[in-house]
């Protein structure tokens, strides 16, 4: 498990360029040395927006996007027109704008008559497990980058401090009921999913946040704070604006922009 870095930005609208620009140097790399990447995307503000930036992005380009697969890390078990969706969000930010394949788009199953989010859960673990690769050495493909946003509470995903998806060790998804933040019903990546990922981002902007991140980096256990469970093979780097940073000891912080 790599050891967290920090990375501060001014605000949210330079964290959000910076990890477009971190997406489009990553992916380029990644598809030069192998042909194809994978990666986990994150819903909430700042996760739409540093997709929008990469679509107003002029590198963007760059990147195969016909040799790009997406994946969530979890999404609101809603129907798939339902505005509370991330992989709604996620089309409208970038993907209905750049020339990606359809069969790489991987998103959750959404709800819908005769499906439960068990089932859903079901469904994308099984996705999931079709995509690894033999040198993934995991029921999952090994993202490339894993996007997570962090909460208040310091869930990472849909996995709530002290719940029972946070505490699997076994399945790569779970449905999730009874979420302290509204849609109640959402399906999730376990830990073991997300810590396949070569390179975990953790994203982050505003004072709400501050407390969070500096649960996550105290070395705290993962089923009272989720987010320190959240480690890349590789790499595991947080990306904040000051405010989000706020309450970091000055040496875990390194300033990546005025």
């Amino acid at each position: 498990m790599s050891v967290p870095e920090v990375l501060v930005h001014r605000d949210a609208p330079a964290v959000a360029a910076a990890i477009a620009a971190r997406l489009v140097t990553t992916l380029v790399e990644v598809q030069a040395s192998s042909g194809t990447a994978h990666v986990a995307l994150t819903g909430g503000t700042l996760g739409a927006g540093c997709l929008e930036a990469l679509r107003r992005s002029p590198s963007r380009d760059s990147i195969d996007w016909s040799a790009l697969h997406l994946w969530w890390g979890d999404d609101r078990f809603v129907p798939a027109d339902d505005p509370d969706r991330n992989e709604r969000q996620a089309r409208e930010a970038l993907l209905d704008h750049v020339p990606l394949d359809p069969a790489k788009i991987h998103a959750i199953p959404a709800a819908a008559p005769g499906r439960d989010a068990e089932s859903a859960a079901a469904a994308y673990a099984e996705e999931l497990r079709r995509h690894a690769r033999t040198e993934d050495h995991a029921d999952v493909p090994s993202f490339d980058v894993c996007l997570l946003g962090i909460g208040p509470d310091a869930h990472v995903a849909s996995l709530f401090p002290q719940s029972p998806g946070v505490r699997e060790s076994e399945r790569t998804v779970v449905g999730v009921h009874g979420s302290p933040k509204p849609p109640p019903t959402r399906v999730s990546l376990t830990l073991p999913a997300l810590c396949a990922a070569r390179e975990i981002w953790i994203i982050a902007a505003g004072p709400a946040k501050a407390a969070a991140v500096r649960l996550a980096l105290s070395g705290a256990g993962p089923v009272q704070v989720p987010a320190a469970g959240a480690r890349g093979r590789e790499r595991t780097v947080y990306l904040l604006d000051e405010a989000a940073a706020s309450a970091l000891p000055p040496d875990l912080r390194r300033i990546a922009s005025p």
